[in-house]
């Protein structure tokens, strides 16, 4: 038996000026393999799966822990890691 998350758990910044707040109990990453990134915010939860944690390697092996956007970085497909969001909430 597990925990239900709400299938809106991800959202993402529409705009720079969009309110910056994070709920408690979610993150905020970049994403995508271009100059210019969106801005996601994700519950806590995803760092236990292992296919989230592929995407935080493959970002620590491309910027290391010091990266200029000064906030967590995952150089993948924005719409690849959509369908994986999609798939860690119905888990």
């Amino acid at each position: 038996m597990g925990i239900r998350l709400p299938t809106k758990i991800l959202r993402r910044s529409l705009s720079k000026g969009a309110n910056n707040d994070v709920p408690k109990g979610h993150f905020t990453v970049y994403v995508g393999e271009t100059q210019f990134k969106k801005k996601f915010v994700v519950p806590l939860s995803y760092l236990n799966h292992s296919s989230f944690q592929d995407l935080l390697s493959r970002a620590e092996e491309e910027f290391g822990f010091d990266h200029p956007m000064g906030g967590l970085t995952i150089p993948c497909n924005e719409d690849m890691f959509i369908d994986l969001t999609c798939r860690l909430n119905g888990l």
